[in-house]
């Protein structure tokens, strides 16, 4: 038993190392005005797409929880691209005056910039795009795809706060999975609202037994499996493709 628990660790390590040489890896700097926001650029060997993390409130783009659901991504072909919404010193103000963590259009312009970046970036401009947003993360992402002219495929928010985009939700055009967990259930009612006011295509999910960061054991599995299959799926099917 021991052996052959021990001959599937190492054959599980040995995969790993296969799949990380194979992933183009490189950190980037967007510019925005005078300002430079810093992200982390992972792309696997021909990307079905890209996906854009945008962090909750508080957090920055060292999120454990946003890091995992990459590598899943990652393993399924689908580039990301982990970034800071707000620059160290911006962070360290934010982190007494807590103004700009909800302040949600300039979070949305933040990631726009970003999207025009990837937009123009020699290997990821002719990727199909996609957001993945946790927290106010997930209302930053819902009022930055409803621009037409940033032309995403998918998003996906975890535990998100939609209802702080109320006021562009029927003009997302880009299929959406909301995703909350069972035991959340303020963020539940908040979801279920917003949901209603989408007019693309749509999904709500509610993970059994899991808590608003889905800690408990298997929650956050679930939620990476969930992401990736909706973001594969929506890219598969999508017509649009960065110009």
């Amino acid at each position: 038993m021991y052996s052959e628990t021990l001959a599937t660790s190492q054959k599980r390590n040995l995969m790993e190392v296969i799949m990380t040489s194979a992933l183009f890896q490189t950190q980037v700097q967007i510019p925005i005005a005078d300002l430079l926001l810093v992200g982390d650029l992972i792309l696997p060997k021909d990307p079905k797409g890209i996906v854009l993390f945008v962090h909750g409130s508080g957090s920055s783009r060292h999120s454990s929880r946003n890091q995992y659901i990459a590598r899943i991504l990652q393993r399924t072909g689908i580039g990301t691209l982990l970034f800071d919404l707000l620059t160290e010193h911006e962070e360290t103000i934010d982190n007494v005056t807590h103004h700009l963590r909800f302040d949600i259009p300039f979070l949305a312009e933040r990631l726009r910039f970003a999207t025009d970046w990837i937009r123009h970036h020699a290997s990821t401009q002719k990727l199909k795009l996609g957001y993945f947003g946790a927290s106010t993360g997930g209302a930053a992402a819902l009022m930055a795809a409803a621009e037409p002219e940033n032309n995403i495929s998918a998003i996906v928010s975890r535990g998100g706060r939609p209802d702080l985009a109320a006021v562009v939700l029927p003009k997302i055009a880009a299929p959406t999975l909301l995703i909350v967990g069972g035991y959340d259930t303020q963020v539940i009612e908040l979801n279920r609202y917003a949901f209603e006011q989408l007019c693309c295509d749509k999904r709500m999910d509610i993970v059994p037994a899991a808590s608003h960061l889905f800690e408990e054991p298997g929650k956050l599995e679930e939620v990476a499996r969930l992401a990736s299959d909706w973001f594969i799926h929506k890219f598969a099917h999508s017509s649009s493709q960065s110009i």
